[in-house]
């Protein structure tokens, strides 16, 4: 079944298009990684996805439903959760207050503070500890499991391994299998395609606000996805 579904969306900042007519179809229960160089386009995807930013064209339909006009803080109780690039974690609270904040919505589903602090024994570690004394990858690991106290049904992680040191990108990727095994849907963004490859059940591939490359990581070449990153 067909969870998200984007058809033909433009995005604009004023009068620069960020996104040309991006289609983009996730089933529920896949993890579909994007990939692409920086200012491809692939924050902005999630954005407008999560309704931080308005579509100028095309329709995103979330479960069936367009969701295209809605706002973020009404995507967010239908069951959509974003990680954003940089974290934003709340600096002056401590670890478990911010994840107590992703509950806000109060939607029903496996997630707690003691599935998070499972899934993410980094987060677990640091509980009372406040924001602003967390290092990035501590950061990372709380702004996620911030966003799976939503109990989502599509999560969207933004740049996760950005600035992080290999080991701690490995340590929170190897919580997505329990993420999806809770039966969350995951859409990823990246710049790192050694990780989406090991991780995405499906590969697109953004150029310029375009895609340029999609397909299962199994029937994608290296030199097919280097020419669609770099626009050789």
């Amino acid at each position: 079944m067909t969870l998200l579904s984007l058809s033909g969306v433009d995005v604009h900042y004023g009068d620069f298009q960020a996104i040309y007519g991006i289609d983009l179809n996730v089933a529920e229960g896949e993890t579909l990684a994007v990939i692409g160089a920086n200012g491809a386009g692939k924050s902005t995807l999630l954005k407008a996805i999560a309704g931080q930013v308005r579509a100028s064209a095309g329709t995103i339909a979330f479960d069936g439903v367009d969701v295209t006009a809605l706002p973020a803080h009404k995507r967010v109780p239908l069951g959509i959760a974003l990680t954003p690039e940089g974290r934003r974690i709340f600096k002056s609270l401590t670890v478990e207050e911010n994840l107590l904040v992703g509950a806000h919505s109060k939607r029903p589903g496996p997630w707690n503070l003691r599935a998070v602090y499972e899934a993410f024994p980094l987060v677990a570690d640091r509980k009372d500890r406040l924001g602003t004394n967390l290092s990035g990858g501590e950061q990372q690991a709380a702004a996620i499991g911030r966003a799976l106290m939503s109990n989502p049904r599509l999560l969207l992680l933004d740049e996760v391994s950005l600035g992080l040191a290999p080991v701690v990108v490995e340590q929170i990727y190897a919580a997505l299998p329990t993420i999806t095994g809770q039966g969350t849907t995951v859409l990823v963004v990246e710049q790192d395609v050694n990780q989406s490859m090991r991780v995405a059940d499906r590969v697109q591939c953004l150029l310029e606000g375009r895609t340029v490359l999609e397909g299962a990581p199994s029937d994608l070449t290296r030199d097919q996805i280097a020419s669609a990153y770099f626009g050789i």
